[in-house]
């Protein structure tokens, strides 16, 4: 009895030279119809189906060049370290460091997501939150899952966390150096600056241009919050306004 014999290199040269084929260009290069034998000869050589096309395209390890994510794409057929679709998006969601919009990951992934994504949250291979009327994936283990949320509420309110951080800042300083930091925040800000920093200060939009002008000038007083002369009058120097008066009174 012959036994027939299908040398793995006519694979491996199909596909160094195609770089992808699918099933049928396989089948045709080892002269077989039979897809087992295919696929037992491809595992020898260390095969990846495609996650894209319904995973009808095949390639080798050796061929594909991986991103930082684990994905590879030859023209508009992709292809994951990770696997199928279904993995490839548990592992990314898992390891990102916000989670994922659907929107988001399909950007990574250039194929659909909704349906997958849908498919290992009722695995328990993912978990969704709500927020701002979308659906965050995250990772479900609970410190990670924590994690990702609180980078995503981060990366979605930057500039109430940045007015908070300002504010804070703000009460701790003197007269002066309040006024002289909202005329600053007010040039960095530009137009409508004096209005805006007075809104988020609680001061007086004269206030903020004035030490606006003053950083410009140059006229910033070290070590005082008022001018000489400036505030009500000293005690003693009431006091020398009144002592004429005083002595006519007693005459």
């Amino acid at each position: 009895m012959n036994v027939v014999r299908y040398p793995t290199d006519r694979l491996a040269n199909l596909l160094r030279d195609q770089k992808v084929a699918t099933m049928s260009q396989l089948k045709s290069a080892l002269g077989t119809s039979i897809t087992f034998t295919v696929l037992r000869k491809l595992s020898s050589l260390g095969y990846r189906s495609s996650y894209s096309h319904g995973g009808t395209y095949y390639t080798l390890d050796s061929i594909a060049q991986y991103d930082e994510l684990g994905l590879w794409s030859c023209r508009d057929i992709h292809f994951s370290r990770h696997g199928t679709l279904l993995n490839t998006a548990a592992t990314l969601v898992t390891n990102a460091p916000a989670g994922y919009f659907t929107t988001e990951l399909e950007a990574v992934v250039h194929v659909a997501t909704k349906d997958a994504l849908r498919q290992l949250v009722e695995r328990g291979r993912l978990q969704r939150q709500e927020l701002e009327g979308r659906y965050l994936y995250c990772a479900t283990e609970r410190r990670r899952r924590q994690e990702q949320w609180a980078a995503r509420q981060a990366q979605q309110h930057p500039e109430e966390d940045l007015q908070a951080t300002m504010v804070l800042f703000y009460s701790l300083l003197n007269e002066q150096q309040r006024r002289l930091y909202a005329g600053l925040e007010s040039l960095e800000w530009g137009h409508g600056g004096d209005q805006r920093m007075a809104h988020l200060f609680g001061l007086d939009p004269d206030t903020v241009a004035r030490g606006r002008v003053e950083l410009l000038s140059g006229q910033v007083l070290q070590g005082r919050v008022r001018r000489l002369g400036g505030g009500r009058p000293r005690i003693e120097k009431n006091a020398r306004h009144l002592e004429p008066t005083t002595a006519v009174a007693a005459r």
